[in-house]
């Protein structure tokens, strides 16, 4: 299994990054989480992700935990 560093990116205006930290926080659990990520891998590659929201939800819905492939 692979490690991944994914980064949400959140602009915003605040006069503290504490502040900003929880203006992100309070967006995510208000809102649809994003769609759009930056994904860096073990070799430091970085890419763009945007999520198609149908697929993405149907992906969580679904307990991968249960895949053998995860063990």
């Amino acid at each position: 299994m692979h490690k991944f560093n994914v980064v949400v990116t959140y602009e915003t205006e605040a006069d503290t990054a504490e502040e900003a930290a929880l203006l992100m926080y309070q967006e995510l659990t208000n809102k649809q989480p994003p769609l759009h990520f930056s994904v860096v891998d073990e070799s430091n590659s970085a890419t763009s992700i945007i999520l198609d929201r149908e697929k993405a939800e149907e992906f969580a819905s679904i307990d991968h935990t249960a895949d053998p492939g995860n063990w």
